[in-house]
Formats: C-alpha cells, sequence, structure tokens
C-alpha cells in the first residue's frame, strides 16, 4: 500500500468512525434534554449556594476518535481539523433549549426551585443562587430537565448532594481537596477524564478549590478563536465521567487564570486572541463557571478555618512594566479589601489559594507574571511579608509540578498542587531542589488539606497526592 493510499485508508476510517459516533448518539429522543456535563455547586457557605449545570441534546459527548501526539506534555490531536464543525469535534456537547427545576432536601427542610428556561444565548446553561439553606448541613440535589411544558415531555433527572459550611463558631473536622491544569487532551483515562478526580472523591473531601487553568484555550484541538470554540472547551472538559462524579457530590470555588481568559499571561491589555477579545473572556468565565459577584472572595468552614480566594488578572499592570510601588497583579481595589478582611479574621487557620505562586522559586529567565517573579518582586516582597506576619499559607496553581517551599526571609509557606494528570508535569528539573524547597516532585497529582482538633489542640496537615491517590507528602502544622 502505498504512502497516499495509507493516507485516504486512514481519513475513511476515521469518517466511519465519526459516522458510528454521532450514530449512536443521536439516536437519542428529540424530546428528550440530558445533563452530559453534570451539574457544580458553587461559592457554597453556611446558608448558600449557587447551583450550575447546562441541558444538553444528547446523552453523551462526541466520542475521542484522534490519536494524541504522545512525544509532547500537551498531548496535542494529530491531523485535527480546526475547521470541523464543532459538533463532530472530539468531546463535543450540543446544547439544547428547555427547562430546569432544582429540588433540595435535608432531613428538616426542603427547598423547591420552580422550572426556568435556558436557551442559547447563555450555551443553555442555568445559574441559579440557592439560599435559606442552614449551616453544618447534608442536602440531597435533585435536578430535573424537561424539553417544554407539554403533559408528555420526559422528565430527566441527575442527583448529587453537598454540605453547607458550619458557622464561624463551630469547631468542625474538615478535608477539602485542591487541584489545578487539566487541558482536555492530558486525560489519563480514556473513559473517565483524569485518574485524580476519581481518587479525591474517595478522601470525601467537603468542597474542592480548582485554581485556574481548568481550560485551554490556546492549545490546539481546538484552538478557541472565538465564543462558540471556547464554550466547546468548557463543555468537553466537564462531559468527563470522573469531573460528573466529582461535581455533582463536591462543592466548587473557581479561580481563573489566563488560559481560562484569552491565552497564555493574558492581560486585559492583551490584544484579541482570533475573534476572543479579553472583555468576551470575563463574559465567558461569568457564563461557565459557578460564580457571581466579586471573583475576589473568601470561604469561611467553621472556627478554624477561612480561606482567601485572590483574583490573579482582572486587575494587573502588564507583565512588560517596570517593576515598581505602581506595579500590581492585584490591584489597589483588592489590596485594600484583603488588607480589611484579614485584620477582621478570628479564624485559627488563614489560607490564601493563589492561582499564581507568591513563594516559588519560578523559572528566573521564562515567566515573569507572578509574585514569584522580579518583574513583581515590589509587590511580592511586601505580600510575602504581610502573609508571614499575618501567620498564613498559601496554596497556588499554574506550576506544573508539587513541591512545598518555605521562603528565606519571611518563612511563608507555599503549596503547589501540580497538574491534575502526569503527562502535564513539566517546566522544572526533577533534582533541581532549591533551598526554598521541602519538597519537590515533577509529576502529577492533587493536594488535601485536613483540619481538626486532637482535644483542645488545631491542627492543619497539608497532603500532597499522586494522581492515583497514593500519599507523597505530608506537612502538619499544630497551633
Amino acid at each position: 500500500m502505498t504512502s497516499k493510499s495509507f493516507s485516504m485508508y486512514k481519513k475513511i476510517l476515521f469518517s466511519l468512525s465519526l459516522l458510528l459516533s454521532l450514530t449512536s448518539i443521536y439516536a437519542a429522543s428529540k424530546d428528550t434534554v440530558y445533563f452530559t456535563v453534570g451539574f457544580k455547586l458553587g461559592e457554597v457557605s453556611s446558608s448558600s449556594a449557587i447551583l450550575w449545570t447546562r441541558l444538553c441534546k444528547y446523552p453523551k459527548a462526541v466520542a475521542i476518535r484522534h490519536e494524541r501526539d504522545m512525544t509532547t506534555d500537551k498531548r496535542t490531536p494529530i491531523d485535527f481539523d480546526q475547521d470541523m464543525p464543532i459538533a463532530e469535534m472530539d468531546g463535543a456537547v450540543v446544547g439544547t433549549m428547555g427547562q430546569v427545576k432544582v429540588i433540595l432536601e435535608s432531613n428538616e427542610s426542603r427547598i423547591e426551585k420552580d422550572w426556568k428556561y435556558v436557551s442559547s444565548f447563555h450555551d443553555y446553561i442555568y445559574k441559579e443562587p440557592i439560599t435559606g439553606l442552614s449551616p453544618n448541613t447534608t442536602y440531597k440535589v435533585t435536578i430535573q430537565g424537561r424539553k417544554s411544558t407539554s403533559s408528555s415531555a420526559p422528565i430527566t433527572e441527575i442527583k448529587g448532594s453537598f454540605t453547607t459550611a458550619p458557622s464561624p463558631k463551630q469547631a468542625v473536622a474538615v478535608t477539602f481537596t485542591s487541584s489545578t491544569c487539566q487541558a482536555f487532551w492530558s486525560y489519563d483515562d480514556p473513559v473517565r477524564g483524569f485518574k485524580g478526580y476519581d481518587n479525591m472523591l474517595k478522601l470525601k473531601p467537603l468542597f474542592h478549590f480548582q485554581t485556574g487553568d481548568y481550560v485551554y484555550y490556546d492549545r490546539a484541538g481546538p484552538y478557541a478563536r472565538n465564543v462558540a470554540l471556547a464554550r466547546h472547551k468548557w463543555n468537553a472538559v466537564n462531559s468527563w465521567a470522573s469531573l460528573n462524579n466529582f461535581y455533582n457530590h463536591t462543592p466548587l470555588y473557581l479561580l481563573k487564570d489566563d488560559h481560562d481568559l484569552l491565552r497564555d499571561d493574558a492581560t486585559p491589555k492583551k490584544p484579541p486572541y482570533g475573534e476572543l477579545s479579553f472583555e468576551d473572556g470575563l463574559l465567558l468565565w461569568n457564563e461557565q463557571a459557578p460564580i457571581m459577584g466579586k471573583s475576589y472572595r473568601t470561604v469561611r468552614w467553621g472556627k478554624d478555618l477561612e480561606i482567601w480566594v485572590v483574583e490573579g488578572r482582572d486587575f494587573r499592570s502588564e507583565n512588560t512594566m517596570p517593576d515598581g510601588k505602581d506595579k500590581s497583579i492585584w490591584g489597589k481595589e483588592q489590596i485594600a479589601w484583603f488588607k480589611k478582611s484579614v485584620k477582621a479574621s478570628n479564624a485559627t487557620f488563614k489560607i490564601v489559594c493563589s492561582p499564581t505562586p507568591i513563594v516559588g522559586p519560578d523559572r528566573a529567565k521564562l515567566k515573569f507574571d507572578n509574585h514569584a517573579n522580579k518583574s513583581f518582586q515590589t509587590e511580592g516582597d511586601w505580600l510575602r511579608k504581610y502573609l508571614a506576619d499575618n501567620d498564613m499559607y498559601v496554596i497556588n496553581g499554574d506550576r506544573h509540578w508539587q513541591y512545598v517551599s518555605k521562603d528565606i526571609k519571611t518563612g511563608l509557606m507555599e503549596f503547589s498542587q501540580g497538574p491534575i494528570s502526569n503527562s502535564h508535569a513539566q517546566g522544572w528539573g526533577k533534582d533541581d531542589m532549591r533551598p526554598e524547597h521541602q519538597f519537590l516532585r515533577v509529576e502529577g497529582g492533587f493536594l488535601a488539606v485536613n483540619v481538626y482538633r486532637d482535644g483542645k489542640i488545631p491542627i492543619i496537615e497539608f497532603v500532597h497526592h499522586d494522581v492515583n491517590g497514593k500519599e507523597v507528602n505530608k506537612v502538619v502544622i499544630r497551633k
């Protein structure tokens, strides 16, 4: 067989594979709606939550048909046609018009929301605040979907559960998890998606922090150079079964970083990425994320834990601007809020959850966009001292390796989760231990944090796991 014939043979096989996949998916009833991307409960507090879901036309995403280039950490698909119809792309999830209804039940109460329409204007997404919840209470969640108000329209259900935060006066044991950096094509389980999510769920965390780069607009398969392609990126990664199972039972606090917004090192003054502008990225973020209001906020979980979720893209100066007192990542508004809220906190343990590093160390000649770089050293020096003086800890995203670092000058400790899959791990030498490093591992995985009391002594544990859930490092701090 000649190379030309072999190429034609591959194209025929691909077309047949696509036809079989689409035939299987499209066999579903035209009158039925589906929750193919699951649902999320965001911003859970002691009395409220935000429920996010999306109505879908078919029960499954389009199957993955492209092989990946396994020689690179990006695992990009081979011979991917950027211009093919979005509905035919690997992982595609077509949305549909319809109605959504939400029911929450605890042992003591029932909350039932009215049916509400969704439409193409916001990608068929339902996002609503749920109020009137009780502290430290477990709720069963039932979400119903239907195509129309017709009595013959079938109703589809999806179920889950979650527990609200305790009041600030309650000393309650808490386990939560945190992860970062998950490109669709970096999956490590072709059926489930990411092993890390299934293994985090085994720990039964009360909530989860995803610290940014939830999607990658600027990675092939496709490059998200317009709004429709950007939405496809979100829907494809959300369709993985491991994410569905995890988020249906685990409240989410989602941070955004550059790849979720536009492209690498995104700033408000960056030119558009194809047809996608920075402003488009903000609108898409507020559509796809289970969040409302300010992107910087605090999470209080009982007497012993408060977490500051900080914003790293909306207010930042250009990376190329000379360093000095006027150059900032957080911006004046956020810094003023941060100082005020830290001063007001009486939590035993205080954690900053940042989409980028604050301690590092980072790659001095390659990176210029975070507080661990010399390009933001003035604000970084102030921030490290302020956090250390207020007895705080940092959990950071964005770095593709796991580490525990202790700042030499201030003693501030930072915990980097590493990427969610091993293929995404890169950017640092595995033997390049610096004076700041207490632990270093250039592989994927996640971080689990345990807060509890031994008698009257408050304890916090920062535990690194590999993608299979194995514990690879633990730091225990007693107050």
